[in-house]
């Protein structure tokens, strides 16, 4: 062979394997830099327009869905329900950020997993639809009735089972249609968002589990948990005095009941009449700021509530009150008239006072920096509920093969323990008493046994406006309850006690015959 062929021939195979090289490397090494391009928008046309799976409610409604498309891409995205469930579903969009379901199960929907592509060894070879179906635990009878009820009244509803966290509804409005987001043409789906943003009401945002609120007087039930987890209180002792005023030890701002009012008693006739000046001397000279930081974070506080919808909010309870001065005997003792020869033992007397001891008598009755999630103050009630045990919410309960057969099932999961069993069945009685006789006389449904602790979560607006809030339980007679709830309607006027029975109690009572029609 002539030599300076020969070379040639050499020349080009090098060549050859060079490019080889550099095309392998380019596709194995550098395919993720390539698809992370701003200026490559094929891999996110081609994702976007892929068919992914549906999403149904728990009684067989359509939420969302994909659909063949006549244009850019082959199918874009539909949500039968529009506003309904926005918050839940959320969207997938071309050009904004996907959220929601959307997004929380992003892959699983697309049929990206192992072994949604491949259940067997024949699918090595097939080319197969391996999208996955979302069963949600939201029913659409009770997500229609908390939407109705709420009307066009700022506010959400959430509403679960306490003895797995099935979550059955889930509201809030405002809300919005996510149709156009998910719009295949750019400027359409652009010029939706930008409209969202900049409403004043915020629709785009969940409030149900992302917002936080001012929780008022429903945080009682969590300083009432603290107060019977020390031993020192029970359902029916002590007996606090009947008071207008509280003043903190050591020092700082009385604290008032509501108008003025007088009240005392027992734990159930505190909570009865939401009585301010029993729970904050409960919280600040009974439980004392580590064990109602304890306690707040068993309920959820300060921490992640695991739900299965991205961008959920931590509700917050102060965990600094300074250091520690001296102990409750040391600054109430001494007004205590003993008995002649004998001494003066306070039962909380060893509980110890802080510098801002007066911080955590405002935030042991929901005030101050405390401040929580629609879906958390639910818990509250689901775990009185349950017997203590906070379950870990959740808004999907199966995810279906193409040909409906199962792939997983979400089982229900123990988040926390937030108190003990007794604890919890003193709190269930109590709660009973207060929509029997209390505030929350609005929740009373015929065939069913609810208990609920209304709140007013006042904002400190001229005039006076306030958050109206209720949380709750329900249940058959002789059963364990099946349904706990919280519904809170924004920014009301006036700044009564009785607001939260008065306008939030009456949503969630249809939400609870819905709920066991």
């Amino acid at each position: 062979m002539n030599p300076r062929i020969r070379r040639l021939g050499v020349v080009l195979t090098v060549l050859y394997l060079v490019l080889f090289l550099q095309l392998n490397r380019v596709q194995f090494f550098g395919a993720e830099r390539l698809q992370e391009d701003v200026n490559n928008t094929r891999g996110l046309i081609r994702e976007f327009g892929r068919a992914r799976g549906p999403i149904i409610t728990a009684d067989g409604v359509l939420v969302a869905r994909s659909v063949e498309y006549d244009g850019s891409v082959d199918f874009r995205r539909e949500y039968p329900e529009g506003e309904l469930y926005a918050h839940i579903t959320g969207y997938q969009s071309l050009n904004v950020e996907a959220v929601g379901l959307e997004r929380s199960y992003n892959d699983e929907l697309a049929g990206d997993p192992i072994d949604q592509r491949f259940a067997s060894l024949g699918d090595l070879f097939v080319d197969r639809n391996s999208t996955a179906t979302l069963t949600l635990s939201i029913r659409d009878d009770v997500q229609r009735v908390a939407a109705e009820a709420l009307g066009d009244r700022k506010g959400s509803v959430v509403a679960l089972d306490p003895r797995t966290g099935e979550i059955i509804a889930l509201w809030t409005f405002p809300s919005f249609d996510p149709n156009p987001l998910a719009d295949p043409d750019g400027t359409v789906a652009n010029a939706a968002f930008d409209a969202l943003v900049a409403d004043p009401n915020t629709p785009l945002l969940a409030k149900s589990y992302r917002e936080i609120y001012f929780p008022g007087s429903t945080f009682k039930l969590v300083t009432a948990a603290a107060g019977v987890e020390t031993g020192l209180i029970g359902a029916s002792t002590p007996f606090f005095p009947v008071a207008t005023t509280y003043e903190p030890v050591p020092a700082g701002a009385p604290i008032r009941n509501f108008a003025g009012s007088a009240c005392g008693g027992d734990l159930v006739e505190l909570l009865r009449v939401s009585c301010n000046t029993a729970f904050s001397e409960i919280g600040a000279e009974w439980v004392g700021p580590e064990r109602m930081v304890d306690a707040a974070e068993a309920f959820g506080f300060n921490a992640d509530l695991g739900i299965d919808l991205p961008g959920a909010a931590e509700s917050r309870f102060p965990t600094d009150y300074g250091e520690q001065l001296a102990d409750v005997d040391r600054y109430r003792a001494a007004g205590q008239q003993p008995a002649e020869g004998a001494e003066t033992v306070l039962p909380n007397g060893a509980v110890p006072v802080h510098e801002n001891s007066a911080r955590l008598a405002q935030t042991s009755i929901g005030q101050n920096d405390v401040a929580a999630t629609p879906l958390q103050m639910a818990l509250v009630a689901a775990a009185i509920a349950n017997d203590g045990v906070v379950m870990t919410p959740h808004v999907v309960t199966e995810l279906l093969a193409f040909d409906g057969s199962l792939l997983d099932r979400v089982e229900p999961e123990p988040l926390r323990v937030a108190m003990s069993a007794s604890t919890a069945a003193i709190l269930r009685d109590a709660m009973r008493v207060v929509a029997e006789e209390g505030t929350a006389r609005n929740l009373l449904t015929d065939g069913v046994v609810v208990g609920g602790k209304t709140g007013t979560a006042q904002l400190g607006t001229t005039p006076p406006n306030s958050h109206a809030w209720i949380v709750g339980y329900a249940g058959m007679p002789n059963e364990q309850p099946s349904l706990a709830f919280a519904v809170i309607v924004e920014a009301q006027e006036g700044a009564s006690e009785q607001t939260g029975g008065r306008v939030a109690a009456p949503i969630a009572q249809a939400v609870i015959e819905a709920a066991f029609q």
